[in-house]
């Protein structure tokens, strides 16, 4: 085991300041500011359709936080802001976040040997083969363990070899699960006792990972997960005490973890890329997963349409909760696109480019003082620079693979740089020192 430490004073800034203008709920309590939709000059006449639309695909709790205030809040039936509900698979990247934090604290290193905290004859493979399966195969689902029979079965015979490690991607919910026992095998705590010591007790984010069947499944109220998109959002900071200090983990978590599928990071599903895979199967699609959302997005999704969606550059986090949406035939990402239809007709405006094609963005120098160079692969556009309350700073039109951008008015802080333009949609982020 690796044992490291990451409180670099660049890593602070970066987190901190990406933090200092986001309103925080407090860590207990209901109290939770909320923004009238009409004061964002939303078109509030459009959100009707969007709770009809909601309703008939069997939602029990919807959120939008808009800078971390509350924009929208419905609860359908007799689900209640109390009322508790199952993550599905959206528990996924909170296991991600923990994991991260584990790693933070030298507890474990994620290119280690899943074996070395899971015990060896962990898998049915030969010790050459189980050894070769890391940590990180576990978050990017890439073991090559055979995912042909039960895929919830966390039994050694159960695990069986098909590829070596990182040169199949298929979302294979075993050796996701088995996870839990990384950490707490790792950490010496029940996997609920660090949630708490870690999340509980710092972000107010109260919820229980609950064993059914093969699965631990975590349950919480709505805003539970609102409070951790916010802190998603916030690239793992609270009201401007470091939660996670590892920016590097964080950025890692939240972009593409392998060639493979793109669209898929540390358990996190990644908007904006050029082709995409789903579960279930072995087949690369192009475009991106949700051509309606923001380009920089990123989401927690489970079964049934559990939806956490972030998105930086629009200061936004969504939440949605509920049963099967019965409308048409359900695949995950596409749920989630519908969404964001009626979501941005109430925003009005579209916060996404429909091309199926990413473009390659670069800025030098990063973190710059007076000045910052944009370069983009390709094509015609507008570059904006958004500070992190989602505030538009700078905005300029370009025919150029290259633009020079003033940032020497800009106060210190985290910034989002977005290019939108024939050739697609990019982002990237640097901090104004």
């Amino acid at each position: 085991m690796v044992h490291r430490s990451f409180l670099l004073p660049a890593l602070l800034s970066f987190g901190t300041a990406c933090g200092q203008s986001l309103y925080f709920p407090p860590t207990f309590g209901s109290a939770w500011e909320t923004q009238d939709p009409a004061a964002l000059n939303w078109c509030t006449d459009q959100v009707p359709p969007l709770l009809d639309f909601l309703e008939s695909t069997n939602t029990k709790a919807f959120l939008v936080l808009k800078d971390g205030r509350i924009v929208i809040e419905h609860y359908f039936g007799t689900f209640t802001a109390d009322s508790l509900w199952y993550w599905a698979s959206a528990g996924k990247s909170l296991t991600a976040f923990l994991v991260g934090k584990a790693q933070e604290e030298g507890f474990l290193d994620i290119d280690d040997p899943s074996s070395a905290y899971l015990g060896v004859g962990w898998t049915s493979c030969t010790p050459e083969q189980e050894a070769a399966i890391t940590i990180r195969n576990q978050l990017t689902m890439t073991s090559g363990l055979d995912d042909s029979g039960d895929l919830d079965c966390t039994a050694p015979a159960c695990l069986q070899f098909l590829a070596e490690p990182g040169t199949r991607w298929s979302y294979h919910n075993a050796p996701y699960t088995l996870l839990d026992g990384v950490i707490e095998d790792a950490t010496g705590q029940s996997l609920n006792s660090y949630l708490f010591s870690k999340l509980t007790v710092t972000t107010g984010l109260q919820g229980a990972f609950v064993q059914i069947g093969s699965n631990n499944v975590f349950l919480s109220k709505a805003r539970a997960m609102a409070r951790f998109g916010l802190l998603a959002l916030a690239q793992g900071q609270w009201n401007g005490e470091p939660i996670m200090t590892d920016s590097d983990y964080f950025q890692a978590m939240v972009t593409p973890s392998q060639a493979l599928n793109p669209a898929y990071g540390y358990l996190w599903w990644l908007n904006g890329q050029s082709t995409y895979m789903l579960p279930g199967i072995q087949l690369s699609l192009p475009g991106m997963l949700c051509p309606a959302a923001p380009s920089d997005m990123y989401s927690a999704m489970g079964k049934n349409g559990q939806i956490c969606n972030v998105s930086p550059a629009e200061g936004l986090v969504v939440v949605r909760l509920g049963d099967l949406p019965t409308q048409g035939v359900f695949v995950p990402n596409a749920y989630n696109d519908q969404i964001w239809q009626y979501l941005n007709a109430v925003m009005c405006s579209t916060t996404s480019i429909q091309e199926n094609t990413t473009p390659r963005m670069e800025l030098f120098p990063n973190p710059p003082r007076d000045r910052v160079e944009v370069r983009v692969g390709q094509g015609s556009g507008e570059i904006t620079v958004r500070d992190g309350s989602g505030r538009i700073v700078l905005s300029q039109k370009t025919s150029s693979e290259r633009i020079g951008l003033d940032v020497s008015g800009l106060a210190s802080g985290c910034y989002t740089v977005a290019f939108r333009g024939e050739s697609g949609a990019a982002t990237v982020r640097f901090v104004k020192e």
